[in-house]
């Protein structure tokens, strides 16, 4: 299925290259000023364009089509859409026989018996952050002031230096290559209590969004897997006052399922762009055969770096479920 959340409720729907991608949201409360103006800084962060990122070229402005009503949400369902403007379908010709090797060409072929649509990934595709990215943008306008968010690339390519990224990258691209990322978020404000135990942990509705996101291989908090490595006078959080406020935050914010208080930090792992331009061998439905495939179109060469503002509205989109509870 296609939606998320019990008391904020999203819908995505579109394909990379077919008539454009959307959202459909549910549970929005009446009265938030909302216009395509508030869309612009988060779908900016998502563009392409720039080093390291797909040259494909989409405005992305928003049309608002239902729920607003003289710049102000009416409580009914908001539906947002983006049209595909910069679409080149025949780069995609051939693909729905020779999968992308770790692509969704054959898992989607699979599971559809051959009628999914194979153009750019299709409902697959990354284009549908786009959707998700407007999501975030309401989600945000619904959670408290004091609720801030500050998500960054902390890695890329197994490298932590930021200095070193730019080098990466044209490395990367000169040997027809890509290559990974972490991205990390951090959010700021949030009261203690948000959450459910077990189930719909705080945690858990994170992680659930975030590996909804394409590429999206790794979900971690607060010390993350580093502390399995620890012991627990080096992990545990030190309470500092009647508050909440801990000495350290290895809990990343979130204990028991819920949060306490404390700074919210995670981190996701967007594995390599699985489409590249070097040459590969892989399965040819056609002929039969393991066969020479290379891939054409307009690819990033490191997809976290547009993946950042998917992250925070991937959380921001739990965090609002969370708290219309």
């Amino acid at each position: 299925m296609n939606q998320f959340g019990h008391h904020f409720r999203l819908s995505i729907w579109g394909e990379s290259h077919g008539y454009g991608v959307g959202v459909v949201l549910d549970g929005v409360p009446a009265g938030i000023p909302l216009s395509a103006e508030d869309f612009e800084a988060d779908m900016a962060r998502r563009r392409g364009g720039a080093p390291g990122t797909t040259p494909r070229s989409e405005a992305d402005v928003p049309a608002l089509r239902s729920g607003i009503y003289e710049g102000r949400t009416t409580g009914a369902p908001i539906a947002i859409e983006f049209v595909n403007a910069n679409v080149r379908s025949q780069d995609y010709a051939g693909l729905r026989d020779h999968c992308r090797p770790s692509h969704a060409d054959l898992t989607a072929r699979q599971r559809f018996d051959g009628c999914n649509d194979p153009r750019g990934g299709g409902h697959f595709s990354a284009r549908l952050t786009a959707a998700l990215t407007a999501a975030g943008v309401v989600a945000k306008k619904m959670l408290p002031k004091e609720v801030t968010f500050s998500t960054r690339l902390v890695e890329i390519g197994g490298c932590d230096s930021p200095e070193r990224f730019d080098a990466i990258l044209r490395e990367a691209a000169a040997a027809r290559d890509s290559v990974g990322g972490v991205v990390e978020c951090r959010v700021q404000g949030i009261p203690a209590g948000w959450g459910e135990p077990f189930f719909d942990s705080a945690e858990s509705l994170v992680a659930h969004l975030l590996f909804a996101v394409p590429a999206v291989k790794g979900v971690e908090f607060g010390s993350g897997f580093a502390a399995a490595r620890m012991r627990g006078s080096e992990h545990n959080d030190p309470i500092l006052d009647a508050e909440g406020r801990t000495a350290t935050n290895h809990a990343g914010g979130i204990v028991g399922g819920l949060t306490n208080g404390n700074e919210l930090v995670v981190r996701a792992a967007v594995k390599p762009t699985p489409s590249i331009a070097r040459e590969q061998h892989t399965y040819n439905f056609a002929t039969g055969r393991v066969e020479p495939l290379v891939i054409r179109g307009r690819h990033d060469v490191c997809v976290a770096l547009r993946g950042a503002v998917v992250v925070e509205a991937a959380v921001a989109i739990a965090l609002a479920d969370l708290i219309r509870r």
